[in-house]
């Protein structure tokens, strides 16, 4: 039986996810087996079919881990923590028992980016440029200097990007999540992601 059945949104969080799995001693597990797919139909198909979509490989998975962003999920009137839970619900009423979770990233994926890690702004392309990355994301108005996160995670992400000519890809997701240190990365939804993920495969934890 192999470890793990990840549902996903979209290719830029298949590729951010298939770079943190590779990293099992930076996530605190063991190594693990996966296997990651997109839904066709996004966000809203992870809401309302990932309990449908899953539900083949009951028998051949341990876990089943459903990942998508808040924003554009046709569910926002709902708060991330009880979307989740609703989906969980479905997918132990579908076989999964308490062998399955989903991770609500609110607003969006783009939230993962922005660690404390001074990484990001060389995977990104700023490095040595100036202002720095964050220096100019502040006077650009998308992240003020007395909040942990930009407001609109993905504009200010786009907006870096755009200043230095280069285009936002799975390849840039990638690259993030197999570079930038995990240490200090406590936004709610990556807490609950590696805290899910390490009762499930408990294995020696190297923040690295």
């Amino acid at each position: 039986m192999n470890d793990l059945a990840v549902l996903v949104a979209d290719k830029n969080t298949e590729a951010a996810l298939a770079a943190l799995l590779a990293r099992p001693q930076a996530l605190g597990i063991r190594p693990i087996t996966a296997r990651i797919f997109v839904h066709p139909r996004r966000d809203p198909g992870c809401v309302n079919e990932a309990h449908l979509f899953l539900r083949p490989y009951v028998q051949e998975y341990r876990h089943a881990l459903v990942v998508f962003d808040h924003e554009g999920s046709g569910r926002e009137e709902l708060p991330a923590s009880e979307l989740a839970a609703a989906i969980r619900e479905r997918l132990e009423e579908s076989g999964w028992r308490e062998r399955g979770q989903a991770i609500v990233i609110a607003p969006e994926l783009e939230v993962w980016v922005w660690s404390p890690s001074p990484s990001v702004a060389q995977c990104i392309g700023w490095g040595g440029r100036e202002p720095g990355l964050r220096d100019w994301l502040a006077d650009a108005s998308h992240w003020p200097m007395n909040q942990a996160k930009p407001r609109r995670p993905k504009e200010a992400l786009e907006a870096a990007l755009r200043e230095i000519r280069r285009p936002r890809s799975s390849a840039l997701y990638s690259e993030l999540a197999t570079k930038v240190s995990l240490r200090g990365h406590d936004e709610p939804a990556f807490a609950a992601l590696t805290a899910t993920l390490q009762r499930w495969f408990p294995g020696e934890q190297d923040f690295g």
